[in-house]
Formats: structure tokens, C-alpha cells, sequence
């Protein structure tokens, strides 16, 4: 696809995912198109299953130039790809698929990209050398990739632990304390549910933690709120969104 050219056929793209009224790419990409004078559309694909995500894939009557990824399909779409990148395959997520010249399907992964860009400026050397991830979703896997590439170490807390990962129980003082990098890759509290948050003992928090919440809506989740209060830095997901957004529309240009 060569954008300069002069385009007879509107391009289209779209959001694959569940209960995805909400999101912010279908404006994002939309109102980008409008005032780049991008002969483009941006539709959702609301699956209820990876069946409904399969057909959406398949259909060559509608056919889509390229997809968003989103939960809860972030691993499950991977085997109905042909091709992966190798920064997905690594991360074991997809949250962008190109359909090719030749119509093949080719997954890759810019959550890490956007993360990562957005991170770098809130990390600090001295305290930040251990991370706590919370959950074990698509989104959580681009975060600990990220956090390999910036040697930092880390650890799942998931509400179903793995040989290796934290159950919140775990989340004792002495824990808090060492992990000062905490980053929610759950939907919990995003709108309209905005009172609920990680189970984490918040009073242990103080200024050297930083808190880092996937979720954009609100702008200030109770997650984050309940580490202010403590004095800890905190940052939301819209700042990635965006990154991995124009990493996306990098890859389907």
C-alpha cells in the first residue's frame, strides 16, 4: 500500500476484540485519517468468540488491510495468523495483524513499543529495579518483554498463580519493598466499574514506588489514586495507546 498514490478504493481497517464500544482506536484512527486526507475507514469488530474473530479474518468481500488486537484475543488469534513478527512470536501477543500483497496474515506486537516509550521517562535507576506485574494477560506479556530489554526483573501476580508467580496474598511489606515498580495489566477498574482496584496493601507504597496502569479510562484510576495518596508516582495507558498506535500505522503503511 503506497499512500501517495492516488486512491480510488477507500482502505479499510479495523479493531478486533470484546465489548469494545469503548475504545480509543476506532477515534483515534479515524479523526488521523480525516486530517490527513486518508481516503480510509476504521470499523470495530465486536467478537463474542474466537469463531466470530476467524470469520472477520477470513472475510475477502469486506477485506480489511489491517487489524487492532485487543482482549481477549491478544494470544487466542495467534494460531488463525500465517506469519508472526519476530518481536511477537517472542511475546507471545499480537495486537497487530497486516493482511500482505500476497493476502497472507502477519501478526506483530507495538504494546511493547508503546510501552516502553511511554516507561523510559518515569524510570529512575536507583529505585526502580524490580517490577511487579499484575496479571497474566496478551498485555502482560509485551510488559515483560519490555521490562526484559530494560534489564529489569520482575514478577507475575496473578489471582491463579503459576510455579513462580505471586498470588496478591504474597504481596507482604517485605514485597512491597523491593518491588517498587508496579504495573496493572488488568481491566480492573476501568470505566464504568471505577472503584475497583488490585488487591494490594496500598499503605505500604511511599514515594520511591511508581505505579503504572494500563487502563486510560478514567485518567485516574482508583489503582492509581490509592498510590498517590502514598506519595507514589503514577502514569495511565494513554500515552502507550498512542505509541502503539502510530507503530501500528508505521507497520500498515
Amino acid at each position: 500500500m503506497h499512500l501517495q498514490e492516488p486512491q480510488t478504493l477507500m482502505l479499510k481497517f479495523g479493531l478486533i476484540g470484546k465489548n469494545i464500544e469503548y475504545s480509543f482506536s476506532r477515534k483515534y484512527f479515524t479523526e488521523k485519517f480525516e486530517k490527513n486526507d486518508i481516503n480510509a475507514s476504521y470499523v470495530n469488530f465486536d467478537c463474542q468468540n474466537i469463531a466470530e474473530v476467524r470469520e472477520v479474518l477470513q472475510d475477502r468481500d469486506d477485506e480489511c488491510l489491517g487489524f487492532n488486537v485487543t482482549i481477549p484475543y491478544k494470544q487466542a488469534i495467534i494460531p488463525h495468523l500465517d506469519e508472526m513478527n519476530k518481536h511477537a512470536s517472542a511475546i507471545g501477543a499480537v495486537n497487530v495483524i497486516k493482511r500482505l500483497n500476497n493476502g497472507r496474515l502477519k501478526g506483530y506486537n507495538t504494546d511493547y513499543i508503546g510501552f516502553r516509550k511511554s516507561l523510559k521517562p518515569f524510570l529512575s535507576q536507583q529505585n526502580h529495579k524490580c517490577a511487579l506485574i499484575l496479571g497474566t494477560g496478551g498485555a502482560s506479556k509485551a510488559v515483560a518483554y519490555t521490562l526484559e530489554l530494560e534489564d529489569i526483573s520482575f514478577k507475575y501476580v496473578s489471582r491463579n498463580p503459576k510455579k513462580g508467580q505471586f498470588a496478591y496474598e504474597d504481596l507482604t511489606p517485605a514485597v512491597l519493598n523491593k518491588y517498587t515498580l508496579i504495573i496493572n495489566t488488568t481491566p480492573l477498574g476501568t470505566f464504568p466499574n471505577v472503584t475497583d482496584c488490585p488487591k494490594l496493601s496500598y499503605r505500604q507504597l511511599n514515594s520511591k514506588h511508581l505505579l503504572y496502569d494500563l487502563v486510560y479510562n478514567p485518567e485516574e484510576t482508583q489503582f492509581l489514586k490509592n498510590g498517590k495518596a502514598q506519595g507514589a508516582m503514577i502514569t495511565n495507558g494513554y500515552s502507550m495507546l498512542k505509541q502503539q498506535a502510530e507503530a501500528a500505522w508505521r507497520i500498515w503503511k
